[in-house]
C-alpha cells in the first residue's frame, strides 16, 4: 500500500471531455484521452510500475504538501514547503467546450513563493493502457511522445527566450522524459501537456500561459455564477456541482458516473469495475441537483440526450426491447468487458476491468428514474417535443406488459434475478409521472392501461415487499433482507414519511444498515450477489439517509449524519463511492452519484431546517 497513494488523495481536473487525477504530492497518475471512456495514457492509479504519470516535485525530499482548489474553480494548486523555499504547481485544463475534439491540454505550471527551489519531474505515458509502445523525440521547445498506434502527446515548454537553462530536458533508455527546473522566489515556468497537437512543440510565453489560465478562470466562476443556492453548506453544494461539471461530456450533456476504472470497493478483492459511462439511473438522478441549484443548461442537455436514447431505442426496437441500462459519453452502447491482465491493479486489487458487463443487465427501475427527472424538467420549463414524446410511448408500452418480472436490479448483482422491491417502485414512478406529463401537456397517451399497471405496482408491493416479520420493505420479494435502495420510496411519493409501515423501515434498516450514520447498501451474506469478498458503507446511500430523516422531520438527526458525512470528504470536499470501516474512501472516485445525492440532501434538509 506505502506504492500507491490513498484514494482520497487526489485532485480532480477536466476540460469537459476528459478528466485526470492528481496525488496531493503533484503526480498525474490517471488520464485518458481523447474522451472519459478512451484508454488511459497515465494509469499508474492501477500499476506503479506500467501504468504511467507525471510528477513534478522538488529535488529536496524532505518537503510537506498541502493541495487546494483556486476558490469557485476547477484550478488545483498543490503547495510545497521545504526548509530552502516554498512552491507550488498550478494545474488546469483549459475547457475545450461543446463541440468534440481530439486535442486536450493539461497545464502544469511551477511556481517558486519563497527562497530558492529546484524542481524535477518525469513525463512517462504509457499508450492504450500500457499496451502500445513508444519513441521519444526530445525538440528545442519540447518533445513529443509517439506511440505506434499514431497516438501523439507533445509536451510545450513554457518560459521565456533566453532562460533555456531554468528548464533542462533528458530522455532515458525507456524514452521517458525527465526534467529539473531552479526558481527563484517570484519566479515561475511549466510544461503544457497536448494530446494530438497540430503542430511540433512551441515554446509558450508567460503571457500566453496568463491567458489561459484567466479564461480557465473565467469559465468557471461566469458557470458558477448560475448557482441558486444560498443554504447552509454553500461551498459544500457548490464544490459538488463543479465535480459533476468536471464528469459532464459537453458535446452531448452525458454525465459519466466517475471518471476511473477499477478503483475496488475492497482492497485486494474483484468488486473492480469501470464507471467512465453515462448510466440512465445516475445521468437522471443528475437533473434534480442541477435544476435545482439553477444549471438549467446542463439540465437542458442531459434530457436531450436521454431522449435520443429513447427515441433511437423506440425507432430500432420498436416495443421490442428495453432501454440499455448504461451508454458511452456518445451515445454508443458497445461496453463489452475485458480485464488488463498485465496490470497489478490499485494496490494489488485484481481484476483489473475496462468496460462493463452489466450494460446487458435488466434494470427496470431506469424507467421511473427517466420519467422522473423528465417530469421534473418539464416542471421547470424544461420541455420534451412531440417526437420525444411519441418515443416515450414506444417504451412505456413495452414496461406496460413487462415490469412484473425478475431482474437484476439497481445495485447489479451478479447472482441472478430476483423480483426487486426497488424496480416495481420504481415502475410505479414511471406510470404515474407519465399519467401526470400526459394529462398537464393533454398529450395522447394509454391512460387507462398506465393507470392499471401504476396501480398494480403499489398493490404487489404492498402485499409482495412487506415483511411482516422484519416489519419493514426488503430487498426483493420472498426475503427478509433490508435494501437502502428503498430509503427512496418516500422521496419519490409511494408512501408518505409519516405512514407507521414507513416509519417502522426506517427504523429497521437504522438497526441493521446504519453502522454510526454511514449506511450499507444491503448485507452481501444474507443477499449473495455472485461476488466475493465485502465492501464498505456507500456513500450515496448515506446521503439518501440524511434526505429520508429530513422529510420525516428527525431534523436533528438528519444534521448530525449529515454533519459527520462532511467529515468523510478528502481535503477537497471529493467523495469516491464507499467508506471502509477505517474511514478510507473505496471504489471509483470521485462518484457523481454520491455528489448528486449530497446536493439534494442538503437542499432537503436546508429547506427542513428553515421550517422549523
Amino acid at each position: 500500500m506505502d506504492d500507491y497513494p490513498l484514494i482520497e488523495n487526489h485532485g480532480l481536473l477536466g476540460d469537459l471531455q476528459t478528466a485526470a487525477l492528481v496525488t496531493s504530492d503533484g503526480s498525474v497518475d490517471w488520464l485518458c484521452a481523447p474522451r472519459f471512456d478512451s484508454p488511459s495514457v497515465f494509469g499508474a492509479l492501477l500499476d506503479k510500475d506500467k501504468g504511467g504519470h507525471c510528477t513534478v516535485r522538488p529535488r529536496h525530499r524532505a518537503y510537506a504538501t498541502k493541495q487546494l482548489y483556486l476558490p469557485d474553480t476547477a484550478i488545483l494548486v498543490t503547495r510545497f514547503m521545504t526548509e530552502e523555499g516554498a512552491g507550488e504547481v498550478i494545474d488546469f485544463m483549459p475547457v475545450t467546450g461543446r463541440t468534440v475534439t481530439e486535442s486536450h491540454r493539461l497545464v502544469r505550471m511551477v511556481r517558486c513563493v519563497r527562497g530558492r527551489m529546484t524542481f524535477e519531474g518525469d513525463i512517462a505515458p504509457r499508450f492504450d493502457y500500457g499496451r502500445q509502445p513508444h519513441r521519444l523525440q526530445i525538440a528545442p521547445h519540447g518533445a513529443v511522445f509517439a506511440a505506434q498506434d499514431g497516438s501523439e502527446l507533445t509536451v510545450h515548454a513554457i518560459r521565456e527566450p533566453g532562460d533555456e537553462r531554468l528548464l533542462d530536458l533528458l530522455s532515458d533508455r525507456r524514452d521517458d522524459l525527465h526534467f529539473t527546473l531552479t526558481l527563484e522566489a517570484g519566479q515561475e515556468r511549466g510544461l503544457a501537456l497536448e494530446w494530438a497537437a497540430e503542430g511540433p512543440p512551441r515554446e509558450l510565453r508567460l503571457a500566453e500561459y496568463q491567458q489561459l489560465f484567466d479564461e480557465t478562470v473565467q469559465f468557471w466562476r461566469t458557470w458558477l455564477r448560475q448557482s441558486r443556492y444560498t443554504g447552509r453548506w454553500r461551498e459544500t453544494v457548490e464544490r459538488s456541482a463543479i465535480t459533476l461539471k468536471l464528469m459532464t461530456f459537453a458535446p452531448t450533456g452525458a454525465v459519466v458516473a466517475a471518471p476511473t476504472a477499477a478503483l475496488p470497493e475492497q482492497l485486494g478483492g474483484e468488486r473492480n469495475w469501470d464507471y467512465r459511462y453515462t448510466w440512465i439511473r445516475d445521468a437522471s438522478f443528475s437533473v434534480y441537483a442541477l435544476v435545482g441549484l439553477g444549471f438549467t443548461d446542463e439540465a437542458r442537455a442531459f434530457i436531450q440526450w436521454l431522449a435520443d436514447r429513447v427515441k433511437e431505442r423506440a425507432g430500432r426496437h420498436g416495443a421490442t426491447g428495453p432501454l440499455n441500462i448504461m451508454y458511452k459519453v456518445d451515445g454508443s452502447s458497445d461496453l463489452d468487458e475485458e480485464t488488463l491482465d498485465h496490470w497489478a491493479g490499485y494496490a494489488g486489487s485484481a481484476p483489473v476491468r475496462i468496460g462493463n458487463g452489466a450494460a446487458t443487465q435488466l434494470q427496470l427501475d431506469i424507467y421511473g428514474e427517466a420519467l422522473d427527472s423528465i417530469y421534473f424538467a418539464h416542471r421547470h420549463g424544461l420541455q420534451m417535443g412531440h417526437h420525444g414524446w411519441n418515443a416515450l410511448l414506444t417504451n412505456l408500452e413495452w414496461l406496460v406488459d413487462h415490469w412484473d418480472q425478475a431482474e437484476e436490479g439497481l445495485w447489479e448483482t451478479r447472482g441472478g434475478r430476483q423480483d426487486f422491491t426497488y424496480g416495481r417502485v420504481m415502475s410505479w414512478v414511471a406510470f404515474d409521472r407519465a399519467l401526470r406529463l400526459s394529462e398537464s401537456n393533454g398529450r395522447p397517451a394509454a391512460a387507462e392501461r398506465w393507470r392499471k399497471a401504476r396501480d398494480d405496482c403499489y398493490e404487489q408491493v404492498m402485499a409482495k415487499g412487506w415483511s411482516e416479520k422484519r416489519q419493514a420493505f426488503v430487498q426483493h420479494y420472498g426475503s427478509d433482507v433490508l435494501d437502502s435502495s428503498l430509503l427512496r420510496m418516500s422521496t419519490v411519493g409511494f408512501i408518505t414519511p409519516e405512514d407507521p409501515m414507513w416509519t417502522a423501515t426506517l427504523g429497521s434498516m437504522e438497526l441493521e444498515l446504519v453502522s454510526d450514520s454511514l449506511v450499507y447498501r444491503y448485507n452481501p451474506e444474507a443477499s449473495p450477489d455472485g461476488l466475493l469478498g465485502s465492501e464498505g458503507t456507500f456513500s450515496l446511500c448515506t446521503f439518501m439517509y440524511v434526505d429520508a430523516l429530513a422529510r420525516a422531520g428527525r431534523t436533528d438527526r438528519a444534521r448530525l449524519v449529515f454533519e459527520k458525512m462532511m467529515g468523510y470528504a478528502n481535503h477537497l470536499g471529493l467523495y469516491s463511492e464507499e467508506i471502509a470501516p477505517t474511514g478510507r474512501q473505496l471504489g471509483n472516485f470521485p462518484q457523481a452519484f454520491t455528489h448528486l445525492a449530497l446536493i439534494d440532501a442538503a437542499v432537503t434538509l436546508n429547506a427542513a431546517l428553515d421550517r422549523t
